[in-house]
């Protein structure tokens, strides 16, 4: 991804406000109870707590917690997290709700069994969020299951945040990860070469005088594909918004390929442009904002997910929506 050249991990580290932690934990219990010591922790001083975690690990902690539960706000992931690229929205549009106060936000975005393409995702989200709360005082907790996800993911956890926490249930016990990169480089070693698409894909050319026909033809094509009415809507806006983008910003022509199997349509948008913003798409846009922005977010919110290149030829963009229900 080309942006600014890429500093040393310690001229990047976040500021000291804002606390990026790994909580590597070998025992659900370890999860709970390192958990609820981090979340009452805030809510006894006072400051906002969202706790986004999967159902089987966010009933333990509720019942732990008891009524100060109520006090905290609750998203379930599975459901945000069918596609990585929306979490980042969430949470810090979370912290944009309490300005100046201090966030306490609990995460697990990687749980065992995701496959490679939604870790990979998953950890350029919590490089990018090294980034996202630069210079704002917020605390995360980022769970990792240690006794079953494969040694390569916990290598990149430890790459992706500053501090890493005990899973014994002690409140302050942590230490600084000495692995910590830039969370440049690790969106760049992200950027791993996608699969191409198959060759029975269907191939649309277009400028900005093909819109229309572009959009008639998903439609059809989603319809024809089995998506069902709601979720071929949101297909379609997706494919939409990633046309247009591609005629303003990406060289005014692109093609679109379109398929389907194992349970999901796809479509892939490339044109001549470039992303030099790694984190476009991945905040909510000031809607007041001249400079736009809300069509790539709007893309991460309405598929079930998304994967971004910078390639030689231009920019690729990859989106996959499930024939019957999240996740693709």
């Amino acid at each position: 991804m080309t942006t600014t050249s890429l500093a040393t991990a310690a001229d990047r580290a976040p500021a000291q406000s804002f606390d990026h932690r790994a909580l590597l934990y070998r025992a659900p219990e370890q999860l709970t109870e390192r958990a609820a010591a981090f979340v009452t922790e805030a809510l006894d001083a006072g400051q906002p707590v969202l706790v986004a975690l999967p159902a089987p690990a966010a009933e333990p902690l509720r019942d732990r917690l008891g009524p100060a539960a109520d006090r905290a706000g609750w998203v379930d992931m599975t459901v945000l997290g069918r596609n990585p690229g929306r979490i980042l929205s969430a949470l810090h549009g979370f912290a944009e709700r309490h300005p100046g106060r201090a966030p306490h936000i609990v995460e697990e975005a990687v749980r065992p069994g995701h496959d490679s393409a939604r870790v990979r995702e998953a950890i350029r989200h919590e490089a990018l969020l090294n980034l996202a709360f630069e210079g704002r005082t917020a605390s995360l907790l980022c769970a990792y299951d240690a006794s079953a996800l494969p040694s390569r993911v916990l290598d990149r956890v430890r790459r992706t945040h500053p501090l890493l926490a005990a899973g014994d249930g002690r409140p302050g016990a942590q230490d600084r990860s000495p692995h910590y990169t830039d969370p440049l480089r690790i969106c760049a070693d992200c950027d791993t070469e996608l699969p191409p698409p198959p060759g029975t894909a269907e191939l649309l050319p277009y400028t900005s005088g093909d819109l229309s026909a572009v959009r008639a033809r998903a439609d059809r094509w989603a319809e024809e594909s089995g998506l069902g009415p709601r979720r071929r809507t949101d297909f379609v806006l997706a494919v939409c918004e990633a046309t247009t983008n591609s005629v303003r910003h990406g060289g005014g022509a692109g093609t679109l390929r379109l398929w389907a199997g194992d349970g999901a349509v796809r479509a892939e948008v490339r044109d001549g442009g470039l992303l030099g913003d790694p984190l476009a798409g991945r905040k909510r846009p000031d809607p007041l904002s001249p400079s736009g922005g809300r069509g790539l977010w709007m893309i991460h919110e309405l598929c079930d997910f998304v994967e971004l290149r910078n390639t030689p030829d231009g920019l690729q963009l990859r989106m996959a929506m499930s024939l019957d229900g999240p996740p693709a």
